[in-house]
């Protein structure tokens, strides 16, 4: 890869993780996270609208593709870093890998062998120790709905691999619009002070969520497709590990995360089971935006 093009991964890797140190100011300056999420949704939505059409031939499964890996993942995934550091729901969220390698195996009748089987549980392992509060014997809510979101990601990855190919600008016009009403619909069941939040976040509110929606979901994702196009999985997949580790870097800088020796030990391994699983992988994962 010419030092060109290396460059410019990096900055799409330290784009994405960037998003979540902004995402998490947002939230702290009184952002509610699912107002936030839904209009995101609607940004990307009027932003790609143009590639909507012309309708995809199972456009229902398409939905809900769509849905599961855009607004009901980041919904979930922005709730629980109302909460939970950057760094922490950055390692989490690696579990799509592992978790959609073995939706594959039994939807797909894929095979794995015991390389990818032993990064599938390393990574499961430095997941859970990541997750795991030793003071509440329990598991940290905003991480373990990372979790979730990392599951309804990796389901609506099979099933758009079941599906016909499709642009990538096409599949994020399809994020945005299924994610509009159901966020909305969430927002006004399980938050209130939707209004006085969005007012308090002010400026920082609307600089992240043009940002997230326009910078992170549109642009740098097309950016990535087009190293997917370009470049070997067996390079492109590895190299993506740079966004974990610049989330953990800036989140310790910017929004104080705390990195002690079980994170540290709990990251090592999400982060080497994740490579030894992308170095099996025949292309790397799709990808709509962080």
């Amino acid at each position: 890869m010419p030092a060109r093009d290396f460059c410019l991964l990096v900055l799409v890797c330290l784009t994405w993780a960037t998003n979540a140190i902004v995402c998490k100011l947002a939230f702290e300056a009184g952002a509610p996270p699912l107002v936030y999420a839904s209009i995101r949704s609607v940004l990307i939505a009027l932003a790609v609208s143009p590639w909507l059409l012309p309708l995809p031939p199972n456009a229902i499964r398409m939905a809900v593709a769509a849905f599961l890996i855009g607004g009901g993942s980041f919904g979930l995934v922005f709730v629980g870093l109302a909460t939970a550091s950057p760094s922490g729901v950055a390692i989490v969220q690696q579990l799509s890998v592992p978790m959609t390698t073995l939706l594959s195996v039994v939807v797909l009748g894929e095979l794995i062998r015991w390389r990818r089987g032993l990064g599938i549980v390393m990574t499961l392992a430095g997941v859970l120790l990541v997750m795991w509060r030793p003071e509440a014997a329990g598991l940290e809510t905003g991480l373990a709905l990372a979790a979730v979101s990392a599951i309804a990601s990796s389901i609506g990855a099979i099933m758009l691999k079941q599906m016909p190919a499709i642009q990538p600008l096409q599949f994020q016009a399809w994020v945005g619009l299924t994610g509009i009403a159901p966020l909305f619909i969430a927002s006004l069941v399980f938050e209130d002070g939707q209004v006085e939040g969005l007012i308090r976040s002010g400026w920082l509110f609307i600089g992240a969520v043009i940002f997230s929606a326009l910078i992170v979901s549109v642009v740098t994702h097309t950016v990535y497709y087009w190293f997917v196009h370009r470049y070997d999985a067996s390079l492109v997949a590895p190299l993506m590990l740079m966004v974990p580790l610049f989330t953990i870097a800036l989140g310790v800088l910017f929004t104080g995360d705390s990195f002690d020796l079980r994170m540290a030990l709990g990251s090592l391994l999400a982060i080497l089971g994740v490579l030894v699983i992308v170095q099996r992988t025949s292309r790397p994962e799709f990808r709509p935006g962080p």
